[in-house]
């Protein structure tokens, strides 16, 4: 907190420099410019998704930049400690699906930018080919961590979690967490590298490393705690 705060002030000493000057500093160093799906990820990327848990309206207005196809969901308790707040019904991502999910409006940013600068690049880069469609366990679940009968809820809970489990190139070759994790070539080396890059935008990402519940998975989730396994 105490290095985010310092950075902040460094910025916000910046920008009131090049103010006086008159010169234009790009937004993706501006503290108070709103998060684009376009701009490279930076330092500031983080500090902008989380402004996003507090303000729906510029959530929204962030999505309707993105290809998503998505349908609002009314604010509503679904049971004892299943809340949805802020919750878009997507149909589309950047990518076909193979069902629609439901999925908090700040952890579907955080999915736009993963597929944006995380998943298109490194499917080009490794597999030689884009993704076209993502597959998946789904997102909203009311139920607790694990499915256990008692004990926190999961986050899932909320709409705030997704479970990947694959994806389909374009040229129709498809890659999975189950099949493909643990093995030693190109694919292996792609799911590595979509797990890793979640980390930047997603709070809790959990795969076949952290445990055998994770073995044909990934977790993104845009919950209360920083874990990345």
């Amino acid at each position: 907190m105490k290095m985010l705060l310092a950075l902040l002030a460094v910025g916000a000493a910046i920008v009131a420099g090049v103010r006086v000057t008159g010169w234009s500093l790009p937004d993706r160093y501006d503290p108070w410019a709103p998060l684009a799906i376009d701009d490279p990820p930076g330092w500031l990327t983080r500090y902008k998704l989380h402004r996003l848990d507090d303000d729906p309206t510029a959530c929204r207005a962030l999505l309707a930049t993105t290809p998503f196809e998505t349908t609002p969901v009314p604010d509503r308790e679904t049971a004892p400690g299943c809340v949805l707040h802020d919750v878009v019904r997507i149909r589309r991502t950047d990518l076909q699906l193979d069902a629609p999910f439901l999925l908090s409006c700040p952890a579907a940013a955080s999915l736009a930018l993963w597929e944006r600068h995380v998943v298109q690049p490194a499917a080009r880069e490794i597999l030689g080919a884009p993704v076209r469609r993502l597959e998946h366990f789904g997102s909203y679940a009311c139920r607790n961590l694990y499915g256990r009968e008692s004990g926190p809820r999961s986050q899932h809970a909320s709409a705030d979690a997704l479970d990947v489990a694959g994806f389909v190139l374009a040229d129709g070759r498809r890659v999975t967490v189950a099949g493909d994790f643990r093995g030693a070539g190109a694919d292996a080396r792609f799911l590595h590298a979509v797990h890793d890059g979640a980390c930047r935008f997603f709070d809790g990402v959990y795969g076949p490393d952290y445990n055998r519940e994770h073995a044909d998975h990934f977790h993104l989730d845009r919950g209360p705690y920083r874990l990345c396994r």
